[in-house]
């Protein structure tokens, strides 16, 4: 699919964060003599640690194994199916215990792994989970993971260079260092607002994806009754994984700004409008 105005925004908000990629490198390259080839191969060497990392982790700490497909035949035959439509290949499957109703990807095309927790497939009925399925097999489609692990690691970096240029390159002092500090923190998380913008923006075009592929009306069933649950046991999603979830809980309008994902009603309302345009 198009997206087109999702593509737009995204375009915007991307061509901001490069603009404080930018910045970076003008900030290491004049203030500290760093050449431009090493700042692009440390970007990516960055980058591609917490890549790896950050996978490992996010398994580890949702204590996922192996979804065996003797026990799972259903699951494994709907994410062959999907992955066959959209030409991607079938990535490894993992269950896991989170205490919610929830599923997650990490990784890229050609070595993606859908987590499914067990609530999940407690709760949905197999058209509901199959939508949930197409969701997640459209971020690593999409190249979600590896494009918010770019945005991520570009304001980790934004905050070390604040750091670095306010407690390192004046007189010396336990207040430079706290400055700097404090500092990091600012430059950060105003890059993570535009970081978590585009998060959001992805999180619309995977349900559309998915609603395109299994129907409109599953995916917004499957997203009430994950919200619905959610809200009755009040178990946020493990930090490691909460930007990697279908349903990242609910928030206040403040906690928007910071959020992975857009409100629950307003995808619901986005995969609807697909359900009328294509069924």
């Amino acid at each position: 699919m198009q997206h087109t105005g999702l593509k737009a925004r995204m375009l915007i908000v991307g061509s901001i964060l490069f603009a404080f990629y930018a910045l970076l490198a003008i900030v290491a390259f004049e203030m500290f003599g760093v050449s431009i080839p090493v700042i692009l191969l440390g970007t990516v060497a960055f980058a591609g640690f917490q890549y790896v990392v950050g996978k490992k982790v996010a398994l580890w700490s949702a204590g996922a194994e192996d979804m065996p497909e003797d026990r799972f035949p259903e699951i494994h035959r709907s994410v062959e199916r999907i992955a066959e439509e959209m030409d991607l290949e079938k990535p490894r499957l993992m269950v896991a215990d989170m205490g919610v109703p929830n599923a997650f990807a990490v990784g890229r095309r050609g070595a993606g792994v859908v987590v499914v927790s067990s609530e999940l497939m407690q709760v949905l009925d197999h058209d509901e989970l199959e939508a949930v399925l197409a969701h997640e097999l459209a971020h690593i489609d999409n190249r979600d993971v590896v494009m918010m692990v770019m945005g991520q690691s570009i304001a980790s970096m934004l905050g070390l260079a604040a750091y670095f240029a306010i407690a390192f390159t004046r007189e010396g002092g336990l207040g430079n260092i706290l400055v700097g500090y404090l500092a990091s923190i600012v430059v950060q998380s105003i890059a993570m607002v535009f970081v978590l913008a585009i998060s959001r923006y992805r999180e619309y075009v995977a349900d559309s994806d998915a609603a395109a592929h299994v129907g409109g009306d599953p995916m917004a069933r499957a997203l009430e009754k994950i919200a619905a649950v959610g809200k009755q046991v009040d178990v946020e999603p493990n930090d490691n994984v909460a930007a990697l979830c279908i349903f990242g809980g609910e928030k206040s309008a403040f906690q928007q700004l910071f959020a992975t994902h857009p409100p629950i009603e307003k995808r619901i309302e986005a995969v609807r409008s697909v359900e009328r345009q294509y069924y």
